[in-house]
């Protein structure tokens, strides 16, 4: 498990965020810095900590071995990586600032390690990745956090 992963999703990820510049043009992709909070908290965070259950798993059964290997890797996510569940355009906007954005974004993030606290066994279903469990999902928060960091030109330094 990594503690550092860990970390930075529980103290450093909200700091990052809050500095951005809401109006930062993307490097790639078509979200605002606003969509993209609001995407990886309202979806992908809300995903993990249970509060958005997904009952399919897309990826065919024989990929999900590769895609697991990827998620558990440091290799990032490439750029302009297609969401089959997002459509072309991204969604309108459900908070009136990023600040609001944000601050649910942290109030999920609590909720994510309070779930995992109650029940250590839990596993939550992700579309992509399957069923998983604590450790699988702070990875993938992660990754998913760094890849979106980057693509408003944020390098986190090292903890």
């Amino acid at each position: 498990m990594s503690l550092e992963k860990e970390n930075f999703l529980r103290t450093k990820l909200i700091t990052y965020l809050q500095r951005l510049d809401p109006s930062t043009s993307p490097q790639w992709g078509k979200m605002s810095v606003q969509q993209m909070v609001e995407h990886y908290g309202g979806d992908a965070v809300r995903n993990a900590n249970g509060r958005l259950k997904m009952e399919k798993i897309i990826t065919p059964p024989e990929n999900l071995d590769r895609m697991r290997e990827f998620m558990m890797s440091d290799k990032p996510f490439k750029e302009n990586t297609k969401n089959p569940l997002m459509g072309e355009e991204p969604l309108p906007l459900r908070y009136k600032t990023v600040q609001a954005a944000i601050g649910a974004l942290q109030q999920e993030l609590i909720y994510f390690f309070e779930a995992f606290e109650k029940n250590p066994l839990l596993i939550t279903r992700n579309p992509f990745f399957g069923d998983l469990n604590f450790e699988q999902n702070v990875q993938l928060l992660y990754k998913h956090a760094m890849h979106h960091l980057r693509q408003f030109g944020v390098v986190p330094l090292s903890s």
